[in-house]
């Protein structure tokens, strides 16, 4: 038989299970979102507590920074729309009107021996081109289709981003109440989270936008046609590992020769050869790992599994999360080497 005592620990524990079921299902649609503003507040939070010496109120001071970050980023993204989208469908069509074959064949001749190697080569390149297009181009008509839910998400970020940057001081409190640890290891382990999350945001984001930007200089020097989408593009795989801008500066350099543009293929082959390759070597291993202790590889391979599973924003959160366990595993092993150390002067005494 099960006394009162017991029975009211297993269903006080099974409501608090089953309400952490809830709650994540509940939460789960929306929880990239969330994560996004969050990290969005956790950015701007030092913009915050200055202009906030200056209103002295938490709410305006909030809205302000809300509204200046929402205007700096969708005013470029309507200025160029218009274009991005002219430029967009130029592409396509060009890719779909001209005939690339015969001059990328007679390219790919003069390195390979055998016609039928060459042929085959220009067959999966063009290919992977067309398709490459067309995937891009259904993303954009689901995004269109899709406008209202991204619209809501949207909203729900700014909610997130002003709340975190208004209550920012009493969600660490709180998160800090919760923890098991003294108030010297909290502050310690608390401080190292603060390191690791500044690595991987901002490390991230420079080498993405170093790279966008350096492939994007290179294509308006070297003349490629629709160089403003290209050089978008450029700084979305320059956030993403392993893939990076090369995806956008070979194929622009192998249209380049095909156009019998070969100085100019050869200045962008080169270009982003040594400088757009070498500057992600520089900057992401030196940012993210830099504080994080993390080896590059296993930043790389956090990378790519928190792109799997949380999509684009798993680039982020997936280095944070391991970053993070190492964090707490070394923290535990610290303090079992401590105890071993403190039993054993113990016992010599």
């Amino acid at each position: 038989m099960i006394d009162e005592k017991t029975f009211n620990k297993i269903g006080g524990g099974a409501i608090l299970v089953l309400l952490i079921i809830l709650t994540f299902l509940i939460v789960r649609p929306i929880l990239l979102s969330s994560v996004f503003g969050l990290i969005l507040a956790f950015v701007f939070y030092p913009v915050y507590k200055k202009a906030l010496k200056i209103f002295r109120n938490k709410n305006l001071t909030s809205l302000i920074i809300c509204i200046l970050v929402f205007a700096i980023v969708i005013t470029p993204v309507l200025l160029l729309t218009p274009i991005v989208l002219r430029q967009g469908l130029e592409a396509y069509n060009q890719l779909q009107s001209q005939d690339i074959l015969a001059p990328l064949e007679k390219l790919i001749a003069k390195f390979v021996s055998s016609p039928e190697i060459a042929n085959d080569l220009t067959i999966a390149i063009n290919s992977f081109t067309n398709k490459i297009a067309a995937n891009l181009l259904t993303k954009f008509t689901n995004i269109l289709l899709n406008s209202p839910t991204i619209l809501l998400h949207i909203a729900l970020i700014l909610f997130v981003f002003f709340f975190g940057l208004r209550d920012g001081e009493q969600l660490v409190a709180y998160i800090q109440s919760l923890s098991l640890l003294s108030k010297e290891s909290e502050k310690k382990v608390f401080s190292q989270f603060k390191d690791i999350t500044n690595s991987v945001i901002y490390g991230q984001i420079l080498a993405g936008i170093a790279q966008g930007i350096l492939t994007g200089i290179a294509l308006f020097i070297f003349r490629v046609p629709n160089a403003l989408v290209l050089t978008l593009l450029a700084t979305f795989f320059g956030m993403l590992p392993i893939i990076g801008p090369w995806l956008v500066w070979i194929p622009a350099d192998i249209y380049l020769f095909s156009q019998g543009k070969t100085l100019s293929g050869i200045g962008l082959l080169i270009f982003g050869a040594v400088v757009i390759s070498w500057v992600d070597n520089l900057i992401r291993p030196m940012v993210v790992s830099r504080k994080t202790r993390l080896n590059s590889g296993v930043v790389l391979v956090s990378m790519v599994g928190g792109l799997l599973v949380f999509g684009i924003l798993g680039l982020i959160l997936g280095p944070l999360i391991i970053g993070y366990m190492a964090l707490l595993l070394d923290f535990y092993r610290n303090k079992r080497i401590e105890n071993v150390i403190i039993k054993e002067g113990k016992d010599k005494v």
